[in-house]
């Protein structure tokens, strides 16, 4: 098959990207799908500098390595949310500001408009990230939560996002939604209302992540099935459900890598999504984009993972048949 195999780099950010092009390029990936934290992607340097989209393209040449979406979840999530203290460690400086929510909220917006802007510069037609959301706070009604209360929060975000799509539109790039718990859409029905919120508009679609849907009991290729024309994105990622009776999928406060947890991240192929039947759905909507690599695993050392995950992703991609098994029946 022909898809490339890419390691997306938000996990790595810590890394100079430089050396995480050198590390890819050792562990066998194709290209990068750049975060834009850390020094990896920088919006703000690609719009004020005319050599910084050609240096990053430079570097990237350099270890054979291709770059087709970058990623601004953390800006992302800013522009739904109810923005509390938390926020201020994932946000670049300049979007935080003072901090007030509605000040962060727009520049947020204005954040993402210009990620299209700094997406076309560098030539690349998908921008993957978080919407955040307004209303995910009241996903367990009690006290009970009215519909009209749910009903504004999707117009809320058809309202915030509109208008940075507008400008995705204008620069030829299309944004690909994460689902994933804490965004507007979360699941099969919540992505579905966020295509009708946005009336179904061409520039919104999704980054599909089996590992969010398998651990809240959503099947993957279901998912796919539902959205075969806005599958405009892939992440490779695994989840396991550990549930001993103990502990629900609500993960009981407990952090990533504790063992008392209901479910958490595993390197692809050490959890439970089927990668095989992900891929035959892939095939089955003509699928030729990249298979990028979001490694998160707690109890597995990053470069060992990182590695063994390219090389499974090879492994389990496949081309689809071009005939019929029992064509030669007739023959």
């Amino acid at each position: 098959m022909t898809r490339p195999v890419t390691l997306f780099t938000g996990q790595w950010a810590d890394l100079p990207v430089e050396d995480l092009c050198r590390k890819g390029s050792e562990f066998g990936y194709q290209g990068l799908e750049l975060a834009c934290w850390g020094d990896h992607f920088e919006v703000d340097k690609a719009l004020a500098d005319d050599g910084y989209c050609a240096s990053r393209r430079d570097l990237l040449e350099r270890y054979d390595l291709q770059c087709h979406a970058i990623s601004n979840h953390l800006v992302g999530q800013a522009v739904c949310d109810v923005i509390d203290e938390r926020h201020k460690s994932i946000l670049p400086p300049y979007v935080w500001g003072d901090g007030k929510p509605q000040g962060v909220n727009q520049r947020a917006i204005d954040e993402m408009k210009n990620t299209a802007r700094a997406a076309q510069r560098l030539g690349v037609s998908v921008v993957n990230g978080f919407t955040g959301s307004g209303i995910w706070h009241l996903l367990y009604s009690f006290p009970p939560v009215p519909p009209t209360w749910i009903d504004r929060g999707f117009d809320e975000f058809a309202e915030r996002w509109n208008p940075i799509l507008d400008v995705f539109g204008e620069c030829g790039v299309r944004f690909a939604l994460e689902v994933h718990p804490t965004e507007i859409a979360f699941d099969i029905y919540t992505a579905q209302r966020a295509l009708e919120a946005l009336d179904h508009r061409e520039e919104f679609g999704f980054n599909f992540d089996p590992s969010h849907l398998q651990w809240q009991g959503v099947d993957p290729v279901e998912f796919i099935r539902a959205f075969p024309d806005r599958i405009y994105h892939d992440h490779v990622k695994d989840a396991i459900v550990t549930l001993d009776g103990k502990a629900g999928i609500l993960a009981s406060h407990l952090g990533f890598g504790d063992w008392r947890r209901g479910w958490d991240f595993r390197s692809p192929g050490r959890g439970g999504v089927n990668f095989e039947e992900i891929v035959r759905a892939l095939n089955a909507i003509n699928y030729q984009g990249p298979l990028s690599v979001e490694w998160e695993d707690s109890g597995m050392d990053r470069e060992a993972g990182a590695r063994e995950a390219c090389e499974n992703v090879k492994r389990w991609d496949f081309a689809p048949s071009g005939r019929a098994f029992d064509a030669a029946f007739a023959d």
